[in-house]
């Protein structure tokens, strides 16, 4: 990031980053010997798929045999190997009084929450229940002056009925965005855990006005809220728990295909999301630009019908001419790895070619403009690859869902940004695989740099559109806040699809302008550009510079997700990005 930056079905398939702690790929050397540094071109047209898979198998074994052979990651850190939690959903059409399970969770509205003359609830399900208990939930409510709105919940123990607990949980005054659905989801997930739940059910205290489309879509969402919702990134703590959550019902939604289907897609979803969150979680000292590479390739071997796995090691970059990835991985002791994923939908039927691009700094010291002071956030650059984290989640739920029609290219220049006597300096010159010439006035705008030469690798793929996504600047995060990513496009048509797959996602973004004016600000006296411009408009002048790289007839976005990509209240990860990029696809797809 430059100087100012802030920062069941499917999760049995949800592979963890950890795997088993004896051949966890984060046990990897810190430096790959030059024999297994790639997996050699593995999509070359002569080759056959058969191939390309004994392949990946042999190059993905010699490398989890060249890691245990050596010693541990840096600090002896290893991943526990953590149980994968394993949620089933079923949609079910049952009177949500006669339900039986450990709980029973109720998604209440503001409005839902109205009494009459004699304190007695007016919504017709809340009102059956209370009778049920008695009149408890209503004097529940009460005391605990529960009005429904986004974020409540209260919970009641209740022996001797067919469910053993009862939540409300608050829509607030608003049921009709997919967070607010989203956030019951993570609500139902909380409460199960408090009260040590197997089971659970959600319905809605009211579903008049939403059509049966807007019921699957509200389902869904409650079911991504949930598996996100239970999950916990225990991997690196001493003392683990499993979570007890295994079976959740889905009452009053709807029932058939269409809705079993979206539940599955929004489980195969998540784990891509998890994906995500395991990546950027993950520490520098155990996440290299190598093991990145080796959990690129492992996605690709688990879904080799769909996918596969192109590596490309140091002399390969020299030889495609990437100065500009190569000057920003030049002081690290830590290889730099470019990391290409193709995805070809079954069949072979291909009506249109995507490219998702993201920054893959592991580590991002800043260089010799070295990260100091109050707010530099130094200690976070391990999400600095958050863009590289939501490209790889992506890519590994679109192998599980395996949309038609459409072929995609994910790729990543994974490397480090470090310091050493090798490293580029303030003042140097550094020339891209496009030609351009690039003066570099702040080593702390890396990210570009490494951008620059993989959208012009992605640009020679013969794609049509392109998304690149950035943990970009600080600049954005100062204009939009902690949760909301900031995206540039001189194409109107390709930001009104972002717009469009995130409205469905529920993930917040906003279109910001690309002001061809501010170049001026970016242009050297000895080069083509410098890499950086003033502090002012430091967002929009870093997508200009990204716009040097892409090809005028390739339609390209850029996303600026410095913000969402953390979230600073549980010091974790958030997966940002994977939901939009799937749903952005398989819009393609269709």
């Amino acid at each position: 990031m430059a100087t100012a930056a802030v920062a069941t079905a499917s999760l049995l398939a949800a592979s963890r980053l950890s795997h088993a702690a004896s051949s966890s790929s984060f046990a990897c050397p810190r430096r790959y010997p030059a024999a297994i540094l790639c997996f050699v071109r593995l999509q070359r047209r002569s080759s056959s798929n058969v191939f390309r898979r004994r392949f990946c198998r042999m190059g993905h074994s010699a490398a989890a045999a060249a890691a245990a052979a050596t010693s541990a990651s840096l600090g002896l850190t290893k991943p526990n190997a953590v149980e994968i939690p394993q949620i089933i959903f079923a949609a079910k059409e049952v009177d949500s009084v006669e339900w039986e399970g450990d709980i029973l969770t109720v998604a209440v509205s503001e409005n839902d929450m109205k009494k009459d003359q004699d304190s007695k609830f007016v919504n017709l399900i809340l009102k059956k229940l209370d009778e049920k208990l008695s009149g408890l939930l209503a004097e529940a409510s009460a005391e605990e002056d529960f009005s429904g709105k986004s974020g409540q919940s209260t919970v009641l123990r209740l022996p001797g009925l067919g469910f053993k607990r009862i939540g409300l949980l608050g829509l607030g005054s608003s049921s009709s965005k997919v967070s607010a659905y989203r956030g019951i989801g993570e609500a139902v997930a909380a409460v199960a855990k408090v009260a040590q739940a197997s089971n659970a059910a959600v319905c809605l205290a009211s579903s008049d006005g939403l059509s049966e489309e807007s019921k699957v879509i509200a389902a869904s969402a409650i079911a991504s809220g949930t598996v996100l919702g239970v999950f916990e990134d225990n991997r690196f703590k001493s003392d683990t728990k499993k979570p007890l959550l295994k079976t959740v019902d889905i009452i009053g939604f709807g029932s058939g295909s269409e809705l079993d289907q979206k539940l599955k897609y929004a489980t195969d979803v998540c784990s891509g999301v998890i994906f995500g969150i395991e990546l950027v979680n993950a520490p520098a000292n155990v996440l290299t630009p190598g093991v990145m590479a080796e959990e690129a390739s492992k996605i690709a071997a688990s879904y080799s019908d769909v996918l596969t796995a192109t590596i490309l090691d140091v002399e390969q970059c020299k030889e495609l001419k990437m100065g500009s990835y190569l000057g920003v991985a030049a002081a690290s002791s830590n290889a730099p790895h470019f990391i290409h994923l193709c995805y070809k939908p079954p069949g072979g039927d291909v009506k249109r070619k995507l490219a998702i691009v993201g920054k893959g700094l592991t580590f991002d010291s800043g260089g010799y403009n070295i990260k100091t002071g109050p707010g530099c956030s130094i200690e976070l650059m391990k999400f600095d690859m958050g863009g590289a984290a939501a490209a790889l989640g992506t890519a590994k739920a679109l192998g599980q869902i395996k949309p038609p029609g459409v072929e995609v290219h994910f790729i990543v220049a994974a490397c480090e940004n470090m310091i050493s006597g090798a490293g580029m300096r303030p003042g140097d010159i550094l020339t891209a695989s496009n030609g351009k010439t690039i003066e570099v006035n702040n080593t702390d705008a890396e990210g570009r740099l490494t951008l620059a030469d993989a959208l012009v690798y992605a640009c020679n793929q013969g794609i049509e559109k392109v998304v690149d996504l950035a943990t970009l600047t600080g600049a954005c995060v100062v204009a939009l806040g902690p949760n909301i990513a900031g995206f540039f496009s001189p194409n109107d048509d390709l930001a009104k699809e972002i717009d469009a797959a995130a409205e469905a996602t529920g993930e917040k973004f906003w279109r910001m302008p690309l002001e061809e004016s501010y170049w001026e600000s970016m242009k050297s006296g000895v080069a083509d550009m410098v890499n950086t411009g003033g502090r002012q408009g430091g967002a929009i002048t870093a997508a200009l510079f990204l716009k040097q790289f892409v090809d005028e007839k390739v339609q390209w976005l850029h996303i600026d997700m410095a913000g969402p990509v953390w979230n600073d209240k549980k010091r974790a990860a958030t997966g940002f990005g994977v939901s939009t990029l799937v749903e952005w696809v398989l819009k393609n797809s269709q």
